[in-house]
């Protein structure tokens, strides 16, 4: 997008002579002759950059940029004059000029002066964006898997990911939308601007506005500074609305505006900012059932969902539950000195077996927790017992085609109940080979058939 300057200078030669100088970097100018009118423009319209005469036919100029910084603290201001002396220069920057450039100036000094405040203001930009990568980053996982759902969204990703096409993520908690959104982003041509995410479950409604379009100073009580929003932060990026369902029809319908028209207004200002943002939405929720309750936009829902992907739950993808325990292994054993963790085959079985509701997040909290427990190198069904976690195991000892049945284990047991839990882990490893089994746990297998029985089990 081309950065856009106002020119506020009384006399046409200098303003026209700046503009075009300025056109030939690429920049979008507007010129302006006295400070009314440059006011008027500021109020309508959003510009990355003001050159501003010391002297305009109506005010003082310095007055004039005390007015404009009582409004926006952030927009850029180069002073420009013939009166160029030392008092004037440190009166102008220390009422929030970003520099001084004394009439006659040459091209060359125009051109570096501009870009070099112009370069300030992208690094502050991105700085900003950088902190809050840095808070979001923690804890972040990459996409691990190789089973076919995952390959097939792979595909999908690789063809709409150079497109500017709105995208609808949707899929149960804990399925890595987040993940699949930035890795969109990573693959567009968009890859070396911002991927700013916003977590709309978090925002309460009279933030909202706040946060998406940004406020100036005295917006609302409490507004003692002008506030970039989530739109201007992600230009030339991407924007992730995460847990899109959560905001209100009100909200709605602004977010609706900004997002077909391109165009946002900061809380408190009329001014119209022109935003350049590719839009990636997720949501956990049946966004079709919620427009049909009235709970959610028709033409919103419509709007984001140009291309859809729903994420596969972890049960959906079981072949990739191996390759997420050892990558979490690995992640929760640098975190706590417990490196070269494994889990033994029963172990992996057991946790290939249950149902994950948490999906990818709660599997790798259960691996932490796993890693905090362990006493040896090799992580067995006892540990995944002593961690406290709930698991559901199919009977291995069940026929094939035989109804499953399942025992869940828990923390605390009874004495019944943990020699049966014990039993039935035993069985578990050895792949429910019963005369097996009796040898390890020294009863004959008459004894052992005995109490399969008593517990309701199927009959060999």
């Amino acid at each position: 997008m081309k950065e856009r300057i106002l020119i506020a200078d009384d006399d046409p030669d200098i303003s026209d002579g700046c503009a075009q100088v300025l056109s030939r970097l690429g920049c979008q100018i507007t010129e302006a002759s006295t400070g009314a009118e440059t006011l008027r423009l500021l109020d309508k319209y959003e510009f990355d950059l003001l050159l501003l005469d010391l002297k305009m036919p109506d005010m003082n100029g310095l007055d004039l940029l005390r007015t404009i910084r009582g409004r926006d603290e952030t927009l850029p201001v180069i002073m420009i004059t013939a009166y160029g002396t030392i008092q004037n220069a440190v009166e102008a920057m220390r009422m929030g000029a970003n520099d001084f450039l004394p009439k006659p100036f040459e091209p060359d000094e125009l051109r570096l002066v501009v870009r070099r405040t112009l370069n300030a203001k992208r690094l502050a930009l991105e700085n900003l964006y950088l902190r809050e990568e840095l808070k979001r980053k923690e804890g972040e996982v990459c996409i691990i898997g190789q089973s076919q759902p995952l390959l097939k969204i792979f595909n999908q990703i690789k063809r709409l990911a150079p497109t500017d096409s709105t995208v609808l993520i949707t899929g149960e908690s804990g399925t890595g939308k987040g993940l699949l959104a930035r890795h969109i982003h990573e693959l567009s041509h968009r890859h070396e601007h911002p991927f700013v995410s916003v977590d709309c479950s978090t925002l309460v409604p009279s933030l909202f506005e706040s946060e998406l379009f940004g406020h100036v100073k005295g917006a609302f009580t409490g507004a003692e500074t002008g506030k970039v929003g989530k739109f201007e932060l992600a230009s030339g990026g991407t924007l992730f609305l995460d847990e899109i369902a959560n905001i209100n029809l009100e909200l709605q319908a602004k977010l609706l505006k900004a997002v077909e028209e391109k165009e946002i207004s900061r809380v408190g200002s009329q001014r119209i900012t022109k935003v350049d943002v590719r839009i990636i939405a997720a949501t956990n929720q049946d966004l079709k059932k919620a427009v049909q309750e009235g709970r959610f936009r028709e033409d919103l829902y419509f709007r984001l969902n140009v291309v859809a992907i729903k994420t596969p739950t972890l049960r959906e993808r079981r072949d990739d539950i191996p390759l997420l325990i050892d990558y979490f292994l690995k992640k929760a054993g640098e975190k706590y000195n417990r490196p070269g963790l494994g889990l033994t085959p029963a172990a992996t079985r057991l946790m290939q077996g249950y149902s994950w509701p948490g999906n990818v997040r709660e599997l790798e909290n259960a691996v932490e927790r796993l890693v905090i427990f362990a006493t040896r190198k090799s992580v067995d069904v006892e540990d995944i017992e002593a961690a406290g976690l709930r698991r559901s195991v199919e009977r291995p000892m069940a026929r094939q085609g035989a109804s499953a049945k399942r025992e869940e284990f828990s923390g605390a047991l009874t004495l019944q109940e943990a020699e049966k839990k014990h039993i039935l882990s035993i069985l578990e490893r050895t792949g429910g080979n019963r005369t097996e089994a009796a040898k390890i746990l020294k009863i004959d297998r008459k004894t052992l058939r005995a109490k399969l029985k008593k517990w309701g089990y199927d009959e060999e």
